[in-house]
């Protein structure tokens, strides 16, 4: 029995829970799942004992605890080192955390104006000049990454690694906007919905009663 639990927002938001929780999944590593629903009365009571500012994802590895999608990532990383959550080469490995720290980081106003949001889809939708500055930013790595990385395999780095997980929600918020994409940025964008744990939290996120008006947008 795994000692490891991922405790998770609502799938059909969540887009912080889903990175970890898609590494955890795409990579076959045993944990239990605990959700918790974001933003209701009982929320902060039941997120209080992980010490992480009542905020998901957490990972509880026993009674040793990691919050933050990144650090849990890196944490996982370094636990299950056969499954190499950054590339081998010293430098690429660099550019990697770069792109994963810039996720972690920047793109607010596509995340505010983008929420994740399984349940929903949208042919066009307005969006700010920086919204749309920050999705040709992400659209620029992909391209930059892939291009790059094409001939070692079908994701940003080649090989599968913490980066995918990062900008995975990021695929599910342009296909739910509609966001257009040119080739090279698609086939990335379209191999991420391709992968059965994808499919799988989805699916799992459309079946949810919870509704968080935040995040939901009219169009």
């Amino acid at each position: 029995m795994s000692d490891l639990t991922l405790i998770i927002g609502n799938k059909n938001y969540s887009s912080w829970s889903l990175r970890p929780w898609f590494w955890m999944k795409h990579l076959d590593i045993p944990f239990k799942e605990k959700r918790i629903p974001l933003f209701t009365e009982q929320t902060n009571a039941q997120l209080e004992q992980y010490y992480s500012n009542y905020k998901v994802p957490v990972l509880l590895d026993g009674e040793f605890i990691v919050w933050d999608s990144m650090a849990i990532l890196e944490y996982l990383a370094e636990k299950f080192p056969q499954h190499k959550g950054l590339p081998d080469y010293f430098k690429d490995r660099a550019m990697a955390r770069s792109m994963c720290a810039e996720m972690h980081s920047s793109f607010a106003a596509m995340r505010n104006e983008l929420p994740m949001n399984c349940r929903k889809t949208f042919s066009s939708i307005k969006l700010s000049d920086e919204a749309s500055e920050d999705i040709e930013r992400v659209t620029a790595l992909w391209r930059y990454f892939r291009k790059r990385y094409m001939d070692k395999g079908p994701w940003l780095f080649g090989d599968f690694s913490i980066a995918d997980a990062m900008y995975a929600p990021v695929v599910l918020r342009f296909k739910g906007y509609g966001i257009a994409l040119n080739e090279i940025e698609q086939e990335y964008a379209d191999y991420i919905l391709s992968q059965k744990a994808i499919i799988e939290w989805c699916e799992s996120g459309k079946k949810e009663s919870e509704i968080i008006l935040m995040d939901e947008i009219n169009g």
